[in-house]
């Protein structure tokens, strides 16, 4: 004879369970490590960057300390203090450091894009005699002479391996022409960061 009591005097299966309401260990290591790499990503920048984001003067002050520090051990343990205190900062906080930190990126791409373009346009005036014309024809504010005899000593420069020096000035002359460019179309430029060649 099946006894009545029997299902009916145990326990749940769930009744022991425990209801967590705050993130698994691992999830407060995967935060704690991403932080750890904003802050290294922010101590990989130059001081002048890291000056203008937008955070509180104590987290600044240890990241420009972290990058000031050589000693291997010495910096390891600065780096735990800058992830500590990256620790700290509410989430809008972070995410303005980090939307900072992907527009410099995408600064930078845009940058050497820019910088590769003013490189091809140099190879142009002086591989081809009627790219100065084409140059003339968009910045007739352009010294010609000048540009001419540019071009004919980089063109000599390059036959006799002598240091590039006309070659870089019309470098320099082709980004300037391009900066007074974009400020007459209203684009803000940062003309430190547009990049300069090697």
């Amino acid at each position: 004879m099946p006894n009545a009591n029997r299902g009916a005097v145990g326990f749940k299966s769930n009744e022991f369970e425990q209801e967590y309401d705050r993130p698994s260990k691992s999830q407060l290591k995967r935060e704690m490590e991403a932080l750890q790499k904003l802050g290294e990503a922010l101590v990989a920048e130059p001081r002048d960057r890291v000056k203008r984001v937008p955070m509180p003067e104590d987290v600044r002050d240890a990241i420009l300390e972290c990058q000031q520090i050589k000693d291997h051990e010495g910096r390891r343990r600065q780096m735990q203090y800058v992830g500590k205190k990256m620790r700290t900062l509410e989430e809008d906080e972070l995410a303005i450091i980090q939307k900072t930190i992907d527009s410099w990126r995408g600064a930078s791409k845009a940058e050497t894009a820019a910088m590769h373009a003013l490189e091809r346009r140099r190879e142009k005036l002086l591989a081809d005699d009627s790219a100065l014309t084409d140059l003339l024809t968009q910045h007739p504010e352009v010294d010609v002479q000048h540009m001419r005899t540019l071009i004919r000593n980089a063109r000599k420069e390059q036959a006799e391996n002598k240091p590039p020096k006309a070659y870089r000035e019309i470098f320099q002359i082709l980004k300037q022409l391009q900066i007074a460019a974009a400020k007459k179309r209203g684009e803000e430029i940062d003309e430190q960061a547009f990049g300069d060649e090697e």
